[in-house]
C-alpha cells in the first residue's frame, strides 16, 4: 500500500511539472470531491427531490443546477484553503478564533453532523427495509455493520477508500440513470425545468429551500478542505496553483455527477408521480409507486440506490466528525469508536417509532443552522492574501462567495421558521 501511495505520488509531482498527457495527469488529483460530493446525494436529497418533482413536476430542475453551481464555488473554496495552508477549515479556526468561539462550532458543528447521520442512517435502514423487508432497527444495525466496513477502506489508503466511494457514487448513478429511461419524461419540459427559474406559491420556495439546504451540506465543507491538506504538497506558489487547477476538475466532475443524480430524482418522480396526479412525499410510498406504475425493477433500483447512498454518506459523515473534533479543539478518539457513539441517536429514533421521511426532512432543518457558521469563515479565511498567498480569492471570487452565503443562509432561515411554524 506504501508502494501504492508513493507511485501516485510521483504521478503526481509529474503532473505538477506539466508531464504527461489528459487522463494520466488527472488522474492522481481524482478522488477528494468524490468523496464530498457523497454528501450531496445522501438520503435527505431523496426526501426533498421526490416531493418536489411529485408535487411540481419539472418546475423547480433549475434550483438544482444553480445549487450545484453553487457548490462548485463552496466546495473549490474548501479545497484551495488545503491546498494553500496545508490545514483544514476548523484547523484554521482554532487559530484565528478565540478559543470560546471555536468550542462552539465544534459543538454546533457535531450537532449537524449528528442531523447528517440520522438522515443517513435513516436512509440506508429503509433502503434494506423497501428492498429486503428487513425490520428497520435489524436494518439499522446492518447499517452500522456496513459503515464501519467502508471506514475500514481508509485504513488501506486514500486511494483505496476513494475507489470504493467512487464506485458506490457509480452505482447510485447507474440506479438512477435507469429510472430516468424507464421513466420515459418529455425532454423539451425537462430542458424548460432547468433554464427557466419560477415558483409557484410559497410551498414551492419553501421546497427550493429544502433541495438547497440538502445540497449545501456544513460537514462537506468541512471534509474538503481537508481531504487536500495533506495530499499532494505544494513547495511554493507555483505549484500549488498547479494542484489547485488540476483539484478543480475532480471538483467539476464529482460536482457535475452529483447534480445529474439529484436532477434525476426530480425528473423520475415528476414524469411517474406529477404526471399521474400524485403527490408522493413517503419514500416508502414512492418505492410502491414506483413498483406499480413502471415496474418492480424501477423500484428495486430507486430502494437501492437509497441504500447505497445511506451506507456511503454515513461513513463520510463520521470522517467529518473526526476533522472537526480535531480541528476546533485539538482532540481526536477512535473513528471506530465515534461511528459507534454516533450510531446511537438514529438507533433511539427508530425505536421511537418515528416515520422515517418525516425525520429525514427534519434533519435537513437541523443542516440549516450549520451552514452560515462553515461558510462564512470559509470566505473570510479564503479572502486573506496572508493566509492564501497566491491562491487567495480574486475579488469577484469573494463577491460571488458573500452572495451564495447570503442565498443559502436567507433561505435556509425561511425553510428553518416555515418548519417551526407548520
Amino acid at each position: 500500500m506504501a508502494q501504492q501511495n508513493e507511485r501516485q505520488l510521483l504521478a503526481a509531482r509529474s503532473a505538477i511539472q506539466g508531464k504527461g498527457r489528459g487522463l494520466s495527469r488527472i488522474l492522481p488529483f481524482l478522488g477528494p470531491a468524490f468523496i464530498a460530493a457523497v454528501a450531496y446525494l445522501d438520503p435527505g436529497n431523496f426526501a426533498t427531490n421526490i416531493t418536489a418533482g411529485s408535487k411540481y413536476g419539472y418546475l423547480l430542475l433549475w434550483v438544482i443546477a444553480a445549487s450545484n453551481l453553487m457548490a462548485v464555488l463552496i466546495q473549490s473554496l474548501s479545497a484551495k484553503l488545503g491546498i494553500a495552508t496545508g490545514r483544514n477549515l476548523p484547523e484554521v479556526a482554532r487559530d484565528r478564533f478565540p478559543k470560546g468561539v471555536s468550542f462552539f462550532l465544534w459543538i454546533q458543528s457535531e450537532l449537524v453532523i449528528m442531523a447528517t447521520d440520522l438522515a443517513e442512517f435513516l436512509g440506508a435502514a429503509l433502503g434494506l427495509y423497501l428492498l429486503f423487508d428487513i425490520p428497520m432497527l435489524p436494518a439499522a444495525l446492518i447499517t452500522a455493520a456496513g459503515s464501519f466496513a467502508i471506514l475500514e477502506l481508509q485504513r488501506r489508503g486514500y486511494r483505496s477508500l476513494e475507489a470504493g466511494i467512487a464506485s458506490m457514487i457509480l452505482i447510485v448513478v447507474l440506479a438512477f440513470a435507469f429510472q430516468v429511461v424507464m421513466a420515459k419524461p418529455a425532454v423539451g419540459e425537462v430542458f424548460h425545468g432547468i433554464v427557466t427559474p419560477s415558483f409557484q406559491g410559497v410551498d414551492s420556495v419553501l421546497l427550493a429551500a429544502g433541495i438547497l439546504g440538502a445540497t449545501v451540506m456544513p460537514h462537506a465543507i468541512y471534509l474538503h478542505s481537508s481531504l487536500t491538506q495533506n495530499r499532494i504538497v505544494g513547495r511554493n506558489d507555483a505549484e500549488k496553483k498547479r494542484i489547485f487547477k488540476l483539484e478543480f476538475i475532480d471538483i467539476l466532475i464529482a460536482m457535475f455527477i452529483a447534480g445529474a443524480v439529484n436532477m434525476a430524482m426530480v425528473i423520475v418522480s415528476a414524469a411517474t408521480f406529477f404526471k399521474n396526479g400524485l403527490a408522493v412525499e413517503d419514500l416508502d410510498a414512492a418505492f410502491h409507486q414506483f413498483g406499480q406504475l413502471v415496474g418492480p425493477v424501477t423500484a428495486i433500483s430507486f430502494g437501492l440506490g437509497l441504500l447505497i447512498a445511506g451506507l456511503s454518506s454515513a461513513s463520510v459523515g463520521t470522517m467529518a466528525g473526526d476533522v472537526v473534533m480535531q480541528g476546533f479543539i485539538n482532540k481526536r478518539i477512535n473513528l471506530y469508536l465515534r461511528r459507534a457513539i454516533t450510531s446511537i441517536p438514529p438507533l433511539a429514533v427508530i425505536l421511537s417509532g418515528v416515520d422515517a421521511t418525516r425525520a429525514l426532512v427534519m434533519s435537513q432543518v437541523i443542516l440549516s443552522f450549520g451552514i452560515a457558521f462553515a461558510l462564512i469563515p470559509l470566505i473570510i479565511f479564503t479572502s486573506d492574501r496572508k493566509l492564501m498567498g497566491g491562491l487567495v480569492n480574486r475579488r469577484i471570487t469573494s463577491v460571488l462567495g458573500w452572495v451564495i452565503a447570503g442565498i443559502v443562509v436567507s433561505l435556509n432561515l425561511f425553510l428553518i421558521a416555515e418548519t417551526l411554524i407548520a
